[in-house]
């Protein structure tokens, strides 16, 4: 059994089959990489995983509960976090600020500004996501306003803003969409560096088989809705399926 179970799920809109009887199994503290043509349903599933979406038949279990009918906070509140593909951080706010959202969260989805009236208190909340910014190396840049960053920045922020949580299921979907090679790289750095220090389970939506195959411990294809093949990330690429689903080559 895996910490995230997906059990024969299916998801129609309208006249498209989106989703066909897909079945997955996360294994806990893996990085686990969902990859696909365009339209093969990954979006689609990666928010039946959080919640957005419910389908119209099936399961999606997260270490024995469903994640089915939730509000974002109760998934955040069960210890699941989404990286998006475009950063949802506050432009106007500096890094720091930003940062210190998160902290200030509530399990309950509210905010809990009214609890931390004292400066000892707000003094704790900022050493906490200070400590946070030191950890993803972006400490020098805390008073920097976000909006002015690199987009590979901006994703840095983000998966720390979902890191400070301590969730143990993170998501990230697409986490290099539009990024130069070296914010790429950086990036692939950062989650390896995530996946050696935390008890964490990640699974990635990902187009850059790069970074697919710098970090998946296992692969799952998707083709037309359906799990095509699910293996290690060695033997997915010479897989004649894959390469003719994903590749566009005959076998």
């Amino acid at each position: 059994m895996g910490i995230l179970e997906v059990k024969g799920v299916n998801k129609r809109f309208g006249g498209l089959q989106a989703l066909s009887d897909v079945n997955l199994s996360v294994k806990e503290n893996t990085v686990h990489a969902i990859i696909g043509p365009n339209g093969a349903g990954k979006s689609t599933l990666l928010n039946c995983l959080v919640g957005k979406l419910i389908p119209d038949t099936g399961s999606v279990m997260f270490d024995g509960q469903s994640v089915l009918g939730r509000k974002p906070y109760q998934i955040n509140q069960m210890g699941i976090s989404r990286v998006f593909q475009t950063p949802e951080i506050f432009g106007d706010l500096t890094v720091l600020e930003n940062m210190m959202i998160p902290c200030f969260a509530r399990r309950d989805g509210a905010f809990r500004l009214h609890a931390y009236e004292s400066v000892a208190a707000e003094k704790e909340l900022a050493e906490k996501a200070e400590q946070m910014l030191i950890d993803v190396n972006m400490i020098e840049k805390r008073h920097m306003h976000s909006a002015s960053m690199s987009r590979g920045d901006k994703r840095r922020l983000e998966t720390a803003m979902c890191l400070v949580q301590e969730p143990r299921l993170l998501l990230l979907d697409e986490p290099t969409a539009g990024m130069a090679r070296a914010d790429t790289n950086n990036t692939i750095d950062l989650l390896k560096e995530i996946k050696e220090k935390r008890d964490i389970t990640m699974a990635i939506i990902e187009h850059d088989m790069h970074v697919v195959f710098s970090l998946a411990d296992r692969i799952t294809v998707l083709a037309q809705g359906t799990p095509l093949v699910e293996d290690a990330p060695e033997n997915i690429k010479g897989n004649p399926k894959v390469r003719e689903a994903y590749l566009g080559e005959s076998a």
